[in-house]
């Protein structure tokens, strides 16, 4: 069984949910990896309090945050893969090829350095308002070391209805994201999504894999 190392931000008393569906995933048979520990920046936030309640190691991740010090932890922990769910942290270092994030909005246009959390959804929904997109949406791909920039694997539309707060958008939002993204995960690990960390022509996505364009 492949061996899945995740970074999960959270917060000082919150976050970490995206992680929690991706080890109930890995123990009933949705995701066919070994979660072997979750890594955050904050030391008893959250994520923490996740990880000892799931039973899975937790890896305290400070400044400083070169390559060489994501590329000890993946070492350290011997992860064939990394799930980046709600890592608000720049990545260095890591295998383009074994390394998939998820973002709460559709990309490319709502992404890139400072758009994450409640920033996407505040900026989806100032978009909807001036008539200009109709949807969100949850957008996964894979990680290179520019925010947001890797090739696109999954996009699946959020519909925003009228009324709607960054609040409430959020929560529709994570709910598409529990339903997905342990499912594209898997499909990464077993080599059905793949690229070759450099070549664009290279992206392998199966045809049953929604990415549609909703802009």
């Amino acid at each position: 069984m492949k061996k899945l190392l995740v970074f999960a931000s959270g917060t000082k008393d919150g976050g970490g949910s995206g992680f929690q569906k991706l080890v109930e995933s890995s123990r009933n048979g949705i995701l066919d990896a070994e979660i072997v520990a979750v890594v955050s920046n904050h030391e008893n936030g959250g994520v923490r309090q996740k990880a000892e309640t799931l039973g899975v190691p937790f890896v305290y991740f400070p400044l400083p945050r070169e390559a060489e010090d994501y590329q000890k932890i993946v070492a350290d922990t011997q992860a064939d893969f990394v799930a980046l769910s709600g890592w608000l942290k720049l990545v260095k270092g890591l295998d383009p090829a074994k390394t998939i994030n998820i973002h709460p909005g559709p990309l490319p246009r709502f992404g890139g350095p400072g758009m994450y959390s409640h920033y996407v959804h505040e900026a989806v929904i100032k978009a909807f308002n001036a008539g200009e997109i109709k949807h969100s949406a949850v957008t996964m791909h894979f990680v290179t070391e520019e925010y947001d920039k890797g090739p696109i694997i999954f996009r699946q539309p959020v519909e925003i209805l009228a009324g709607d707060t960054p609040e409430t958008l959020a929560e529709r939002v994570n709910k598409v994201e529990h339903e997905w993204q342990p499912r594209i995960t898997d499909l990464v690990i077993k080599g059905e999504i793949s690229w070759d960390g450099k070549d664009p022509a290279t992206l392998k996505i199966p045809s049953t894999v929604p990415i549609l364009d909703i802009l």
